[in-house]
């Protein structure tokens, strides 16, 4: 079958706090799937059945319908998916990633980007996650959960007798360090706790691991070159991550032979253990020891110019087009 006979839909936007990266992320990959020669065109979930009529207008700042959750059912469930071989996802955070427009897709019956429901499912929860790498013995930072009706003493105890001050605050279920604080002495807890129970019912605390960060990608079994993360703040922030000239990114990383292999050994085992498909990315911490802490794994990692694994794929001599390619070829 031609390229120009098979019909891709891009997936971005959606209803998340992480929207506008989402677009960042589609827009890079939609001009990819054209410029491979698909059929390809661009639905927002989140319009519902309010789509934009021309395609730049879907990259906009600016909205051109009302966003609600609940317009994903209406948009998959309608004639805008008739056509449809494939959905590339360029969501990010909830009801992107964590399984709930895959879960949509599969009742659909339309083949789509990335893991299933069960591994979208699993590594957005970041506690369930981590339970998973401790089963398996991937190394994980110490951590604890909580609410926001959760007494503050009682978090504070907690956070002394596990690990102490510093410690990381973040929402369970989000992306792209939205609602995170690096939370220094208990006068900065509640307001931390405050902070990322906005964007999450559930707050993961854990241990902060100083030193090295750096993440690993993998594409169809193959793992790609270890990058090292140097943020201009003391955090990878949203910032950082976004803006360009905040960020140094080493790749490949000036890590010894022995410290790499662990590294993508303790990838692989990270990424199975959630049962991830197709391609991502796993985030670590490397503390003065050179131990490797695995922090999370992304299943729709970015795909910005800023982001990583294109990053990574190009260190291996892989371009973006042909990384798109890839998981296309994969999904399809």
């Amino acid at each position: 079958m031609k390229k120009s006979d098979i019909n891709i839909a891009v997936l971005l936007g959606g209803a998340s706090p992480e929207r506008a990266v989402s677009k960042q992320s589609g827009k890079a990959m939609f001009e990819a799937i054209r410029n491979l020669g698909y059929n390809v065109k661009v639905i927002d979930p989140a319009y519902g059945l309010e789509q934009p009529e021309k395609t730049e207008d879907y990259f906009s700042d600016c909205d051109c319908s009302v966003i609600y959750n609940d317009n994903y059912i209406k948009a998959i469930n309608s004639k805008l998916f008739d056509d449809i071989d494939l959905a590339v996802i360029a969501l990010h955070g909830k009801w992107g990633e964590d399984g709930t427009i895959q879960s949509l897709l599969e009742l659909r019956g339309i083949k789509y980007t990335g893991s299933t429901v069960l591994g979208s499912a699993l590594s957005m929860d970041k506690v369930r996650s981590k339970i998973m790498f401790s089963h398996f013995n991937v190394t994980t930072p110490k951590w604890i959960e909580v609410t926001r009706q959760t007494n503050t003493e009682k978090i504070n105890k907690m956070i002394n007798e596990k690990f102490g001050y510093p410690c990381i605050i973040k929402p369970n279920d989000q992306g792209s360090t939205i609602g995170l604080t690096k939370c220094k002495s208990e006068k900065e807890l509640e307001q931390a706790v405050l902070e990322s129970s906005q964007f999450s019912k559930r707050v993961l605390i854990e241990e902060f691991i100083p030193g090295r960060e750096v993440a690993v990608g993998i594409i169809n079994n193959t793992l790609l070159p270890v990058l090292e993360i140097i943020p201009k703040h003391e955090l990878y922030d949203y910032e950082c991550k976004y803006t360009d000239g905040m960020t140094d990114y080493i790749v490949p990383a000036d890590i010894s032979k022995s410290l790499e292999d662990e590294l993508k050994k303790q990838t692989k085992i990270a990424f199975d253990s959630l049962g991830c498909k197709d391609y991502g990315r796993v985030d670590f911490r490397i503390d003065k020891n050179n131990i490797p802490f695995c922090l999370e794994v992304n299943t729709l990692p970015g795909m910005t110019s800023h982001s990583l694994v294109p990053k990574m794929a190009k260190a291996m001599g892989i371009e973006f087009e042909e990384l798109i390619d890839m998981i296309i070829n994969s999904a399809l």
